[in-house]
């Protein structure tokens, strides 16, 4: 079943969930990946600089990598499309709004919210407030 596309069913749709644990964004050389792959990083991106793994911070403690700014992830229950237009501005809109910084990971069937841990309940309302109907303009 494809993804949703229609903006104003997205967001009526979204159910925020705050996942269990703390995460943290770590950099490690692409040549060394194999040296942190058993910490079963939720994601992982290769950039120029290195390969950014996302961790539990158990995990990135134990190997001795930086673990700040630590975060919660807000998962947003909706399929969303790949090809949708305006959900990522519509979230990250509310949260700016509460003066919230989000890193966002879209994946193929959910977005993915990255928030400071202290803000995570603030982030919660504000998504869900958005999903209720009330704009974040």
């Amino acid at each position: 079943m494809p993804g949703i596309t229609d903006l104003k069913l997205l967001i009526s749709s979204m159910k925020p969930n705050l996942v269990d644990g703390e995460f943290v964004f770590c950099s490690v050389p692409v040549s060394a990946l194999t040296n942190y792959v058993h910490l079963n990083p939720i994601g992982m991106f290769q950039e120029k600089e290195g390969m950014t793994l996302i961790l539990p911070i158990e995990a990135a403690r134990r190997a001795r990598l930086p673990a700040e700014p630590v975060m919660r992830m807000i998962t947003l229950d909706v399929h969303s499309s790949l090809e949708a237009v305006g959900l990522t501005a519509a979230f990250a809109t509310a949260l700016g709004n509460e003066g919230i910084s989000a890193n966002v990971i879209a994946a193929y069937y959910h977005d993915h919210i990255f928030v400071p841990t202290a803000d995570a309940a603030r982030a919660m309302a504000a998504l869900k407030a958005l999903s209720a109907g009330q704009d974040p303009l």
